[in-house]
């Protein structure tokens, strides 16, 4: 595989880059790109084998499989279902920004992003260059831009010296976050509960969570609700908490059924579902 680094810093190059990554995203190959919160290996979403490769390169198996990014909130539509409504006020209050919200992934997409259970994690990432390439490509997963237990990349050089010529595209954007900064994850929100759960806390804290959506709960399971002492063995005690259990997808970094899902089923919302429907640290290391 020949690689090639652009400094989209440079108008010239930017373009040519964004060409670039785009043709090998439909090449099934992988690229790197920035985020607003690290850099990030993106991938086709909709293409098992793109899926595969990104997760060779990382080290990474099926139990961890990647969020996907999408251009704007309305992909949002396209991708996943049962969306509740308090999923929604939270993301047109965050997005694009770092949250993730893990929903039921739309059953008419034929895609396999690994492990997930029937879930998808998604993703609008406050970054311009990423957000033009998302218009360029549709949505792609990405994780974030290293070797499984390395520290995540915050250069397309940073993350080249990792995963090397695995890449055929590395877009360069400067420091993501700021140079001196450390990267700090998006927080992700599991939606496929009957109450909106914080699975990992990350650059938005559960108390913001809660001020938009009050019922939000956070990663700790309800302590049990206190019982009269009278109760016999065999009259159980009753409990204040739901046991919805999180289906984070990696999430992270970020969704799936089984295998042979290459393209959007026939009738399906189709790859650039951006059109009317219209990632950080986890493993640990940084989900996008």
């Amino acid at each position: 595989m020949s690689t090639t680094s652009y400094n989209c810093t440079n108008d010239a190059q930017r373009a040519e880059g964004l060409a670039h990554a785009q043709k090998a995203i439909a090449a099934k190959q992988v690229i790197v790109m920035p985020t607003d919160t690290v850099y990030g290996v993106a991938a086709d979403a909709f293409s098992p084998q793109a899926v595969a490769t990104l997760l060779a390169a990382k080290g990474r198996g099926r139990n961890m499989p990647p969020p996907v990014l999408m251009p704007r909130i309305g992909t949002m539509e396209g991708l996943a279902t049962e969306i509740p409504d308090d999923a929604r006020k939270l993301a047109e209050k965050y997005w694009p920004g770092p949250l993730t919200l893990i929903f039921h992934g739309q059953p008419s997409l034929t895609w396999d992003l690994g492990d997930t259970v029937g879930t998808v994690a998604l993703r609008v990432p406050d970054d311009q260059l990423a957000l033009d390439l998302l218009t360029l490509t549709g949505p792609l997963a990405v994780s974030s831009a290293n070797r499984t237990g390395q520290p995540a990349a915050q250069t397309a050089s940073e993350a080249r010296a990792q995963l090397a010529e695995s890449v055929e595209v590395y877009l360069e954007g400067g420091f993501r976050p700021l140079e001196g900064t450390d990267p700090t994850p998006s927080t992700i929100v599991d939606a496929t509960g009957l109450r909106l759960r914080v699975v990992r806390e990350g650059a938005i804290s559960l108390a913001d969570i809660q001020k938009i959506v009050p019922s939000a709960l956070g990663s700790e399971p309800e302590p049990e609700m206190w019982s009269p002492p009278n109760l016999t063995k065999d009259e159980p005690a009753e409990t204040d908490g739901e046991s919805v259990e999180s289906t984070e997808a990696e999430v992270a970094d970020e969704a799936a059924p089984p295998i042979n899902l290459s393209k959007p089923a026939p009738g399906s919302v189709p790859k650039s579902a951006a059109e009317p429907v219209d990632l950080d640290n986890k493993d640990p290391e940084t989900t996008t």
